[in-house]
């Protein structure tokens, strides 16, 4: 009779796993013409405007790193600076509507991706990632 693994185990694997799934469908991310960075930061503004410190805190990179970033979205038309409404000081990058597009194009050919891979799966595989899905998110929202 096998044993029931200890939730370290489980949070071991499925840490090893998602980040092997992250990269298998990360390849896609070529197709949308922009780099996995300008896809990252787009994706943090899909929230709303972030001022430069929120935005590098959030990526994880120091300012001069998010500086280059930010005008490199604002050359290629996918942000723009716009001010602060309560602090004219305060400057916040926001999406363009050709930011958005790019962004939601890059969901779409990650999700087709990982679709496809979900194909090869029968109907109780299917329904058992699905049921784990809704898990996930419910730890993710604690």
């Amino acid at each position: 009779m096998p044993r029931n693994a200890t939730s370290r185990e489980v949070a071991d694997r499925l840490h090893s796993a998602a980040i092997h799934l992250l990269r298998r469908v990360r390849r896609t991310d070529v197709d949308t013409g922009v780099t996995p960075a300008q896809l990252s930061a787009l994706s943090v503004l899909l929230s709303g405007p972030k001022t430069l410190g929120e935005l590098a805190a959030v990526e994880q990179v120091r300012p001069p790193t998010v500086t280059r970033l930010a005008r490199e979205l604002e050359r290629l038309g996918l942000a723009r600076r716009e001010a602060d409404t309560t602090d004219g000081r305060v400057a916040r990058l926001r999406s363009t509507a050709k930011g958005s597009a790019i962004l939601r194009r890059g969901r779409e050919l990650r999700i087709g991706e990982l679709a496809r891979r979900l194909r090869a799966l029968d109907d109780v595989e299917l329904r058992t990632l699905d049921d784990a899905a809704v898990i996930i998110e419910r730890i993710v929202k604690e």
